[in-house]
């Protein structure tokens, strides 16, 4: 029976034939040369041909290299040949997974270098000149000093309209423009938006304006081996995917003492409240909500005022919304029922009646909105924490990477 042969086998076979020409030439040439000496020589050599046909093999690593940059998974390609198997270990035994070319030319790990790790690959080579097979070593970067990023919201995550993406380091940040390069955000549909630091451990971006609800958001943390700054490196990699939920945004007028609550612009609810007197009075601007607590102990020793002090505090309160991580909440006060509606008597949280309070604490959300009108204050901090959209657009594009 006779079997139809592939063009590669075809090849194969007539390089093996064309090789095997070689000697048979070299034979011919003793033969008819007689007993001249520079033919015995060149018999007593022997030939090169099987050398020059063993592929070579190259790598993105150099074999004892130190210091090897960890963001960039290694490869190794076989040249004059093909790969058969290789095998890549750290010093601890365990294998790294990898993926072979299409063609069987190269093979490249599945996943980036781990800091301070001593890896040997070992690569089996396949060509003409046989199978050979070739082993190198190399030790990876190992910085001075490493930073674990945590990124916000949450994948998976349905958020407010006002809720800005943060990423907060657990170090201070050195080269600010070099975090910010690592950080990707893209958004469905697209957005206008820029970084802004609050602090020298983290960082925000928001919109222009705020999120068009429905809009899909995916960001990633690229921080792992990227230097961060005075020998500061990224510790991992991070990614979310999540979504504007419904415009939900409250209206806090001093003028009415009441809260006026919007749902994609159309008013779902009203409810008296009572807000910071005179003395210590709620902040205006926008604000972000944040936690969501069902029981919240509420102690005014936290932010510097004795709780046994006349203006100090130390109390229990049920269904507590935050508003800003200096303790502004909107909470049931049931207490300040008689004065909701008409008189300010808090120590700057939005107090509501018990019913008012859980309703708010259900139909609310992480990055929905409470915009505070017409009181005594000043305005919030755009770097409190939740305040971000008291910070003006061409403030906030025009960004502080270079501040620190």
């Amino acid at each position: 029976m006779r079997h139809s042969v592939s063009a590669p086998r075809t090849r194969l076979r007539r390089g093996l034939a064309a090789l095997a020409v070689v000697p048979a030439l070299v034979a011919g040439v003793s033969a008819c040369a007689g007993q001249r000496g520079a033919v015995d020589v060149l018999a007593d050599k022997g030939t090169p041909y099987s050398d020059l046909l063993v592929p070579k093999l190259t790598a993105t690593v150099q074999d004892g290299a130190v210091g090897v940059p960890v963001e960039q998974p290694v490869t190794v390609t076989a040249h004059g040949g093909v790969l058969g198997q290789v095998a890549m270990l750290d010093d601890a035994g365990n294998e790294v997974p990898g993926q072979p070319s299409s063609d069987g030319v190269s093979w490249t790990a599945a996943e980036p270098l781990g800091y301070n790790k001593r890896y040997t690959v070992t690569a089996q080579l396949l060509g003409l000149g046989g199978v050979s097979t070739e082993t190198l070593t190399f030790k990876s970067h190992s910085p001075a000093n490493l930073t674990m990023p945590y990124l916000m919201p949450g994948d998976g995550e349905v958020v407010g309209v006002g809720l800005p993406i943060a990423v907060r380091f657990d170090e201070n940040i050195p080269d600010r423009a070099a975090a910010e390069k690592a950080i990707t955000v893209t958004t469905d549909p697209p957005a206008e938006g820029a970084f802004y630091w609050l602090s020298n451990r983290e960082v925000r971006w928001r919109p222009r304006e705020f999120w068009q609800p429905g809009t899909t958001v995916n960001v990633t943390v690229n921080t792992f081996g990227v230097d961060l700054g005075e020998g500061l490196y990224g510790q991992e990699n991070l990614k979310s995917r999540f979504t504007i939920g419904d415009q939900v945004i409250a209206t806090a007028d001093d003028s009415t003492k009441m809260l006026t609550i919007r749902r994609n612009g159309e008013v779902i609810k009203t409810m008296p409240i009572s807000m910071g007197k005179d003395s210590t009075p709620t902040n205006n601007g926008v604000y972000i909500v944040g936690d969501r607590y069902r029981r919240l102990i509420m102690d005014s020793s936290t932010y510097g005022v004795p709780s046994n002090s006349p203006n100090g505090y130390r109390l229990e309160v049920d269904w507590a919304t935050q508003m800003s991580y200096s303790g502004i909440y909107v909470h049931s006060a049931p207490w300040s029922v008689a004065a909701q509606g008409s008189s300010n008597t808090s120590h700057g949280c939005l107090n509501v009646s018990p019913d008012n309070a859980q309703w708010f604490y259900n139909n609310t959300k992480r990055g929905d909105i409470v915009e505070v009108r017409n009181t005594v204050g000043p305005v919030l901090a755009g770097t409190e924490g939740l305040g971000d959209w008291n910070i003006g657009w061409d403030q906030w594009k025009a960004g502080n990477a270079s501040s620190r």
